[in-house]
């Protein structure tokens, strides 16, 4: 078994092969540390720049027990790997964060519950165990609204906007009825004026890290550009990195949490979403902060003290999606903007391809 803190060389294990774990790969690297990738994708972005890559489905179980034995703390790059398969991990080596934490993060009613039950405010929702359960839904939540199939939702995938109850039908055919998904969530819309997101890093030991909430723009339900800091009073500010270590303490977490949130039109925080590991709205920290959300993670899943989180520079970033990434040329010549390219061999539709960050740094004494 493992001791914690890791020293140098000691292997982190990711399951996932994304963008997300290529820079968690890429920060763990400077700290000393290995990377061994296991994801089903061969030439997956994070094992183009890991030591070692397993190629196996999550499920695995003779791969995930060869796996264990050839890293000493695993993680998460993406909520989506089997609760089962975690579990199996997590006794055999530590896996941060818990598969309990997972279970919660990937399945929206019990994320949803759980927020609630630990005291902490999300838009009116119902869960909607069949079909036959949506107009009754409908009718307790009223419209418009939005149904969400429980799990495996990203990116605006297994979500459908029902303005009316003649749409109910259709709505639960195309969120619900082809997925692996199993029940599904009935929320009632938020009157909102802007979402914005916390990352929030904790320890082992309890100890919380967390970044200024930023300001998130969605384009076909895919982030589009993140603003940092949001554009909110200090006391909203304040109130919403509260929001997150809240949750992120509740959960027991160690690692990397991001809680994404409404900011409704009456001035209150709802929120949205948790995901259990590094965020898309967290990669401006890669360029403006000192310590990057991605070097936090690896600290706290390493069990390292962790770094400051304040910004040297404001920052805005923006997603390159599909065939944009072909145009890296003009923000490589701009003086304030870092270029981070992914290694995805195709780029399709809408598909996030890289990212630029533009530093917008102030002059002394403001």
């Amino acid at each position: 078994m493992a001791t914690f803190p890791l020293p140098p060389r000691s292997v982190i294990g990711i399951l996932g092969g994304g963008q997300l774990g290529r820079m968690l790969a890429l920060a763990a690297a400077p700290l000393g540390y290995r990377c061994h990738v296991f994801c089903p994708e061969d030439d997956a972005p994070a094992a183009q720049v890991s030591e070692r890559t397993t190629v196996a489905d999550y499920e695995d179980r003779d791969a995930l027990a060869k796996f264990a034995q050839a890293i000493d703390v695993a993680t998460y790059e993406f909520e989506n790997i089997p609760v089962a398969a975690a579990r199996f991990l997590d006794e055999r080596v530590p896996l941060r964060p818990s598969p309990g934490v997972l279970a919660v993060c990937q399945d929206r009613l019990a994320e949803k519950s759980f927020l609630n039950a630990v005291g902490v405010a999300t838009t009116a929702w119902l869960a909607v165990p069949e079909a036959a359960d949506l107009p009754a839904a409908l009718a307790r939540i009223g419209g418009p609204a939005i149904l969400k199939a429980a799990r495996y939702g990203y990116d605006g995938k297994g979500q459908t906007a029902i303005d009316t109850p003649s749409d109910a039908a259709a709505a639960w055919s195309r969120t619900v009825g082809t997925a692996a998904a199993g029940a599904a969530i009935l929320e009632a819309r938020v009157d909102y004026a802007m979402e914005v997101s916390v990352i929030v890093v904790r320890h082992a030991n309890g100890t919380l890290a967390s970044y200024v909430p930023v300001e998130n723009l969605h384009e076909n339900h895919i982030l589009r550009r993140t603003t940092a800091p949001a554009r909110i009073t200090a006391e909203m500010a304040a109130a919403a990195e509260a929001i997150g270590r809240h949750v992120a303490g509740a959960l027991d977490l160690v690692g990397v949490l991001a809680v994404e949130m409404f900011v409704t039109r009456d001035g209150r925080l709802l929120v949205n979403e948790l995901a259990p590991r590094p965020h898309n709205s967290g990669h401006w920290t890669i360029d403006a902060c000192l310590t990057s959300q991605f070097e936090q993670g690896v600290r706290a899943i390493c069990g390292l003290p962790l770094g400051v989180t304040e910004r040297f520079a404001d920052a805005v970033m923006d997603n390159l999606l599909g065939d944009e990434v072909a145009g890296i040329l003009a923000p490589l010549a701009e003086a304030n903007a870092k270029v981070h390219v992914y290694g995805k061999a195709e780029a399709r539709p809408g598909r996030k391809m890289g990212h630029v960050t533009r530093l917008i740094r102030h002059s002394p004494g403001r």
